[in-house]
C-alpha cells in the first residue's frame, strides 16, 4: 500500500489541476447561478400554484360548481316549500281536495261539461316500427 501512495498523490494532484479552474469559475459565477436557481424555483412554484392538483384553475372551477349547487339548493327548497303548502292544503282544505280530485280523476258536477282540445281528443297513432310491405 505504501508503494501506491506516490501514485495516488500524483493522481490527486492531476485531478486538482483539472477541478481547480472549474471551482474558481463556479465561485465567480455563484451569484448568477443562485439567481437563476431562485428564478427557476419561483417559476415552478407559480406553475404548481396555478395548475397543480389544488391550483387556482381547479379552485375557480370548484367555486363555480359550488355556486351552481347553492343556486340549485335554493330552487329545490322553494319547490319543497310549494309542495309542503300543497300537502298542507290537501290535508285541511276541502276545496283543495275537491279541485285536485276533479283535475286528476276528471270528476264533474251535474250539468258541467269538460272542454277537451282537439289535439288531446285525437292523439296521433303510435309510430309502428315494423317494416311496411
Amino acid at each position: 500500500m505504501a508503494e501506491r501512495a506516490p501514485q495516488a498523490e500524483a493522481l490527486a494532484a492531476s485531478w486538482m489541476e483539472v477541478v481547480r479552474p472549474l471551482g474558481r469559475r463556479l465561485y465567480a459565477l455563484r451569484r448568477r447561478i443562485a439567481t437563476i436557481t431562485v428564478s427557476v424555483l419561483a417559476c415552478l412554484l407559480f406553475v404548481h400554484v396555478m395548475f397543480g392538483a389544488n391550483g387556482m384553475i381547479v379552485y375557480k372551477q370548484k367555486r363555480m360548481e359550488y355556486e351552481s349547487l347553492q343556486r340549485r339548493i335554493v330552487l329545490e327548497q322553494k319547490e319543497n316549500e310549494l309542495y309542503a303548502q300543497k300537502i298542507q292544503g290537501l290535508k285541511t282544505d276541502e276545496k283543495a281536495i275537491e279541485k285536485e280530485a276533479r283535475e286528476q280523476l276528471r270528476y264533474l258536477r251535474p250539468g258541467e261539461f269538460v272542454y277537451v282540445p282537439a289535439a288531446a281528443a285525437n292523439p296521433a297513432p303510435p309510430a309502428s316500427h315494423s317494416a311496411k310491405k
